[in-house]
């Protein structure tokens, strides 16, 4: 069974979890890239290195950012899907962003680009396999 996920629970959702995908147009092609992250409010923070190809979010027109999760046990999953823009943030935001806030890079190295992910249409789906009798 599958079912619509409201948007406050979609917001809900995201702040359960760290890791996400982006998605993106890169030289004529769609790229989607793992990132780490964490929520301020309903935006989607993440870090990047300045020279990196992240870097470019703020001059695409469109990107996607998703989040899935899945528990084989329990025969459930949910999908979590952002479509908006990306904006660099200031020193200044960065220093208002709470200790829960701030994105630790797992990837290490020198990641000074703080971005916002600003989400202008918002998805999710629940999915429910079927309980199969056992023998």
């Amino acid at each position: 069974m599958i079912g619509i996920i409201e948007e406050d629970d979609c917001f809900s959702l995201l702040a359960s979890t760290t890791v996400g995908r982006v998605g993106f147009m890169n030289e004529g092609r769609i790229k989607i890239i793992p990132v780490n992250f964490r929520m301020h409010g309903r935006d989607v923070v993440l870090r990047t290195r300045e020279q990196g190809v992240l870097a470019q979010l703020p001059t695409q027109q469109h990107v996607a950012f998703e989040v899935d999760h899945h528990d084989d046990v329990a025969g459930t999953a949910w999908n979590v899907l952002l479509s908006g823009r990306v904006e660099a943030m200031t020193p200044e935001e960065v220093e208002a962003l709470s200790a829960a806030e701030r994105v630790l890079p797992w990837a290490g190295g020198d990641r000074e680009l703080w971005l916002r992910f600003v989400a202008d249409r918002v998805s999710g789906r629940r999915v429910r396999r079927p309980q199969f009798p056992t023998d």
